[in-house]
């Protein structure tokens, strides 16, 4: 009885071995963070926003400017009711064309955003399925998605990932 208990627990310790599997992690917010294509990225969709914006608080100060004349042509008793009917429906259409901006302005970022940091998303995923596989490693967790409870330090592999991503950024330069 001893030897089966004995065999079977020496075929569990081979098994084990022979499953173990290597794993690591990587910080991307830390990673992104220091690369410059992503400070360059931030910098042009912030420049971006501020062009997109600018246009939006002209037409809305056009509005308000046209929306106090209105008001005080009507104080004054200097407007005909068919005037203030008229000028009342373009005040409305300009309202709803500043609303229908503010969407396109948030889906003109979301479409900016993606253009330009996907090709960096891309290369940085890359790097990191390169470094996991040249390690040996069946996985690799983002400790920047706060998923990760604990990590030995010797399984970090960002500096690792950072390496790998400059050196395929250098070599298509």
């Amino acid at each position: 009885m001893n030897k089966s208990i004995i065999a079977v627990l020496g075929f569990c310790l081979i098994a084990s071995v022979s499953f173990a599997q290597k794993f690591g992690y990587c910080n991307s917010n830390a990673l992104l963070a220091d690369l410059p294509e992503v400070k360059q990225a931030d910098t042009n969709l912030k420049n971006y926003q501020t062009q997109l914006t600018n246009k939006g608080q002209n037409m809305v100060k056009a509005y308000q400017e046209a929306a106090a004349s209105l008001q005080k042509k009507q104080d004054e008793g200097v407007i005909s009711p068919n005037d203030i009917k008229r000028q009342t429906e373009k005040l409305q259409k300009d309202q709803e064309a500043i609303q229908s901006y503010e969407k396109e302005v948030y889906e003109k970022l979301a479409s900016k955003r993606s253009e330009l940091f996907t090709p960096i998303l891309d290369a940085v995923n890359k790097a990191m399925a390169d470094v996991a596989k040249e390690q040996g490693m069946m996985y690799v967790f983002d400790t920047g998605s706060s998923v990760l409870l604990y990590a030995d330090e010797s399984l970090d592999v960002t500096t690792l990932v950072k390496e790998k991503y400059n050196s395929s950024k250098a070599s298509k330069e």
